[in-house]
């Protein structure tokens, strides 16, 4: 027993003998890494390489093109257990810094700045908001090292500009040793070149009228137009965006031009002349003008509303006297044929016609007749050559007055009576016209050919086909007109040279008559429509001449 116990002590000495120091078994346990010491300026090498350097490796990929949030304010940090040495790398500090950037996180951002401003952050945000930037897209190249103490990473930005779209930019990222190791050297143009030496950049807006239809010539119509109710949008407006430097005004990037309005048949400057006029009325009013060889529309300009130049139904007077006047001559009545105008003339068993004023011209031809607007010879004359419904076939057949598609409105009815038939003949009774009708009428006299007016380069499909007028009777008629403003009741309104129309005095029962005069010059008919404003050759015709003198 004595010589067991004696055996186990020994062994137990033997093991204290074998067993390490405390200090010992600490110098084997694994020693933390410390960080390597930055390599001293002109060592010729980085303190860590970047990946493949020297080994003919490429270039680490760079991060990911997009915009990126980061909702725990890690975007500046690097992932866990990243050796220390490697966190301070040029090429570590720009990847963390563009991380950052994209995360909008400016705090992590500035921790990466040597020295940053003061409002290194606000000035972020200020750049955002003034220019209306809603997303950053950054893309990175190959690091450059121009010198062991200076690191340089090109990019490639896109921002979207509220309005614009996507405004491109190329900068750089540079870095600097700071602090025990690299961070970046900002400068206000890292966010945009155009910063540099205290340049700037600025969102101008300016205003411009986008009409969504335009004239004939691709222009806006004319302000105060008084076309509103034909055509829609005339107001349009639309705000054009422009990225600018400064001071040099250089415009880097501007909002898309905006889809161009339809173009119309109306001319600039026949709409303005006819806007102009028509205010001059001092009553609801309309002009309608027509090119006299399509039947395209130069111009309406209404103060009626409800686009009464087009639809609405008057009695036109004196001025349908052309219609009547084609008749009786289509009836064999030749212009210079002698006619009585005397002061009045009653039917045979009917109704009494007076001149206007009282006027007696005793016995004159047709056309001095119509010049000086005499009713009893009209009335007479549809008596005497139109009976049994000439007059309301004339005008329906060739001038239009009947139910059709189209854009005019007018319309006889067949007369019943002598009385209704003289009435008829002076623009009375059931004949009614809008004024873009009477518009049609003059420019069938000046083309010689009766054509639907259309406010489209061509005809729409299913109009109503021309008529032709006899060539005879469209000659008288264009002499007759001209002899109405050289020596009849339009003489004294101060109508341009050339000229043609014919006055006209709707009579209105309990209200004042209503004033027009229709007419061409050149190319161009018209009509001119003054509601309850008295006499045509006192109002309306004075009107057109202002209309004319104009273009």
């Amino acid at each position: 027993m004595v010589a067991m116990v004696a055996l186990m002590m020994a062994a137990g000495a033997f093991a204290l003998l074998l067993a390490p120091e405390p200090a010992e078994v600490a110098a084997q346990r694994p020693m933390p890494t410390s960080p390597r010491p930055e390599t001293p300026p002109g060592s010729g090498a980085p303190a860590e390489a970047p990946p493949g350097a020297g080994s003919g490796a490429q270039a680490a990929t760079p991060p990911p093109a997009v915009v990126a949030t980061d909702p725990a304010g890690t975007a500046g940090s690097p992932p866990a257990g990243t050796p220390a040495a490697a966190q301070d790398t040029p090429e570590a500090v720009a990847e963390r810094y563009f991380t950052a950037w994209r995360a909008g996180d400016f705090a992590a951002m500035a921790g990466l700045v040597a020295d940053p401003p003061a409002d290194f952050a606000d000035r972020h945000r200020r750049f955002s908001a003034d220019l209306g930037v809603t997303s950053l897209t950054l893309t990175p190249g190959a690091m450059a090292r121009p010198a062991a103490d200076a690191a340089e990473v090109p990019f490639h930005g896109v921002r979207e500009v509220t309005g614009i779209g996507a405004w491109e930019f190329d900068s750089a990222l540079r870095l600097t040793p700071a602090g025990g190791g690299w961070r970046v050297r900002w400068s206000p143009e890292t966010l945009h070149p155009a910063l540099k030496d205290g340049g700037s950049l600025r969102l101008r807006r300016t205003e411009e009228r986008r009409p969504a239809n335009l004239t004939r010539e691709g222009k806006p119509f004319p302000a105060d137009s008084r076309a509103g109710d034909y055509f829609t949008g005339l107001d349009g407006r639309t705000t054009r965006l422009a990225l600018e430097e400064q001071p040099s005004g250089k415009v880097l990037l501007s909002s898309p031009e905006p889809p161009a309005g339809t173009r119309t048949t109306i001319a600039a400057r026949v709409q303005a002349a006819a806007a102009k006029a028509v205010d001059a009325a001092g009553r609801p009013a309309a002009i309608v003008a027509l090119d006299t060889g399509s039947g395209q529309i130069r111009a309406v300009a209404d103060t009626l509303g409800g686009r009464r130049a087009f639809n609405g139904l008057y009695p036109p007077g004196s001025s349908f006297k052309v219609v009547t006047a084609a008749a009786l001559l289509g009836a064999g009545l030749g212009p210079d044929a002698q006619v009585g105008c005397p002061a009045s003339y009653t039917l045979p068993n009917g109704r009494t016609f007076t001149n206007d004023g009282g006027a007696d011209r005793g016995t004159v031809s047709l056309t001095m007749a119509f010049a000086h607007s005499c009713n009893t010879t009209f009335a007479r004359q549809a008596y005497e050559r139109l009976a049994g419904d000439r007059l309301r076939a004339e005008a329906a057949d060739r001038f239009g007055f009947r139910e059709k598609p189209g854009l005019a409105y007018c319309r006889i009815r067949p007369a019943t009576t002598p009385d209704e038939l003289g009435s008829d003949a002076i623009g009375q009774n059931s004949v009614q016209a809008s004024p873009l009708c009477m518009a049609e009428v003059a420019a069938a006299v000046a083309s010689g050919t009766w054509r639907p007016a259309t406010l489209a380069e061509t005809p729409p499909a299913g109009s109503v086909p021309p008529v032709p007028l006899d060539g005879g009777v469209a000659a008288a008629l264009r002499d007759m007109m001209r002899a109405v403003v050289t020596g009849g009741t339009a003489a004294q309104a101060g109508l341009p040279d050339g000229t043609a129309g014919k006055t006209g005095t709707a009579e209105v029962s309990g209200a004042a008559s209503h004033a027009w005069f229709i007419g061409y010059r050149k190319s161009l008919a018209f009509a001119v429509f003054v509601q309850n404003g008295g006499s045509g050759p006192k109002v309306a015709a004075p009107i057109a001449a202002r209309f004319l003198r104009a273009l």
